[in-house]
């Protein structure tokens, strides 16, 4: 287990040192589960990884929220804007556990998400580790029900000129989790309406709006404080389709990979010998805050 893990850390892509699935990790490599738990949960300890339980989205995968420690969910429900719809915290059903590179081991990409271009922002980041989001996937997202995306410097605004195709559409921002639903319908139209949209931290709720089919002037206003990404969607129900439907192209049900992790995890006695059996007792212990009380 520990060649298996120092060999990751050393020649793993950027994308596989993040948000690591250990349930999956001991299938690739031929472990048995709990010694894999064992051994991430161990390397945490000693600071080569970061513990995450990350608050998923059942509708899309969407990673809703992170903490270091279980104790920190929130108790009342978390928004999902990408599938309009709230959700009280299952551990068993939403949460999972990740390990991600400590950045003190290695740098990756994703310790800086602002520096992540826009579709690895939704690879890394925005979905969870559940999902294997490969080229037919990405492709077909990107090329057919994408209209327009950018990304959206802090303090920055910008406006999108559209063609609103007779579809519903979604106008999604994932760092902010923010989205605005246009039903587009009727007689098409040669008039150029405005609809103005405005990021910021306080994760707006969802809106609609029905428009006609034509052209739109798309205002952006950038008031979170960090990098947006905008990204306007042809169709709701069809990318929302395509974001469940991602599991089942790449043959990992993203609610099935780990649905009794965190429960184990919380659960579990120490695996950790007593100082005085530990032939690494020497060594420097590296303790991220609150991660004792998650383990």
């Amino acid at each position: 287990m520990a060649d298996a893990i120092a060999h990751l850390i050393k020649n793993g892509e950027d994308h596989e040192l993040n948000r690591i699935n250990v349930l999956d990790f001991s299938r690739q490599n031929g472990f048995d589960e709990e010694r894999a738990i064992s051994g991430f949960l161990h390397a945490s300890r000693l600071g080569l990884f970061d513990l995450t339980w990350n608050v998923l989205c059942p509708g899309c995968s969407g990673v809703l929220d992170a903490y270091d420690t279980l104790k920190s969910l929130r108790s009342d429900d978390y928004h999902c804007g990408l599938c309009a719809c709230g959700y009280e915290p299952s551990v068993d059903e939403q949460v999972e556990v990740a390990f991600t590179v400590s950045p003190k081991v290695r740098r990756i990409a994703a310790h800086d998400p602002n520096s992540l271009p826009l579709w690895e922002y939704y690879k890394q980041v925005f979905w969870s580790s559940g999902i294997d989001l490969n080229t037919e996937f990405f492709s077909t997202l990107t090329e057919k029900a994408t209209i327009d995306s950018l990304e959206l410097p802090a303090g920055e605004r910008a406006v999108l000129s559209l063609q609103l195709p007779a579809q519903f559409i979604i106008a999604f921002e994932p760092v902010t989790h923010s989205a605005h639903f246009i039903d587009v319908q009727g007689e098409p139209t040669k008039e150029r309406p405005q609809l103005s949209l405005v990021y910021n931290k306080s994760h707006p709720p969802t809106g609609s709006i029905t428009m006609r089919p034509g052209p739109l002037r798309l205002s952006l206003d950038n008031q979170a404080g960090v990098r947006t990404l905008p990204t306007v969607f042809i169709d709701r129900a069809r990318a929302a389709r395509l974001a469940r439907q991602a599991p089942a192209i790449s043959h990992r049900q993203a609610d099935a990979v780990q649905p009794d992790l965190p429960r184990r995890v919380q659960g579990r006695q120490s695996p950790y010998r007593s100082a005085a059996e530990d032939h690494l007792a020497h060594l420097p212990v590296h303790r991220p805050e609150g991660l004792d009380g998650a383990l």
